[in-house]
């Protein structure tokens, strides 16, 4: 049975070594495809804890709402970081208090995306302070569009599980799952062109 699992494994090694030969830039997206959704299913699994855990403080109360851009369809004010205070079942919009579980949880998932696509996926060897610089630059970009864009679908997504189809807490705990899935989405088709930038090789000669 063991010599079996061997030849087996040597020859899915064997694969993998002539696809990545044959179509280097597919077998670098699709590394970078297993890792970026590695990272999101830590993500989603971390945003809930935190909201849980930011819950029981006075946070949640706590209005973040900044950075208004125009109004919305219905006239009212469009944040680009829009989380109003109160929960979401009483129609808040989770406070401060949801604003740090998304962030943070996002914060976390990036930094280990960083030295995940930085060692496996591109195998870069350009200094590692300038590319995280980069990133980091990125990374602000994103995470702005990425909440501005949020002001379209959140709302909606939140209302149509929690109130429409009256799932409650659960309905909320499966929005959060879609709404960070929806974050994760945005930033995987952006980063990558970012990352083929920033994560170079160069070889040795010219280090």
């Amino acid at each position: 049975m063991d010599n079996i699992e061997k030849t087996s494994k040597i020859k899915t090694s064997h694969w993998w070594v002539q696809f990545k030969e044959k179509h280097p830039n597919s077998a670098q997206f699709l590394v970078f495809f297993l890792l970026s959704n590695g990272v999101t299913v830590l993500q989603i699994a971390l945003m809930p804890i935190l909201r849980n855990i930011f819950a029981d403080t006075a946070l949640i109360f706590t209005d973040f709402q900044i950075w208004q851009v125009g109004q919305s369809i219905d006239g009212s004010p469009y944040y680009v970081f829009d989380y109003a205070a109160g929960t979401l079942a009483e129609g808040g919009g989770g406070g401060l208090a949801y604003f740090l579980a998304v962030q943070i949880s996002i914060a976390v998932a990036q930094i280990i995306n960083f030295f995940l696509q930085r060692t496996i996926t591109f195998k870069s060897n350009t200094n590692a302070w300038v590319a995280a610089f980069w990133y980091l630059v990125a990374y602000i970009i994103i995470t702005i569009g990425a909440a501005a864009a949020q002001g379209f679908y959140k709302a909606p997504i939140y209302d149509l599980l929690m109130n429409t189809w009256e799932l409650g807490s659960t309905g909320e705990t499966i929005a959060d799952v879609i709404t960070m899935i929806i974050n994760a989405a945005i930033s995987f088709w952006v980063f990558y062109p970012i990352f083929k930038i920033i994560f170079k090789q160069v070889p040795e000669e010219e280090k």
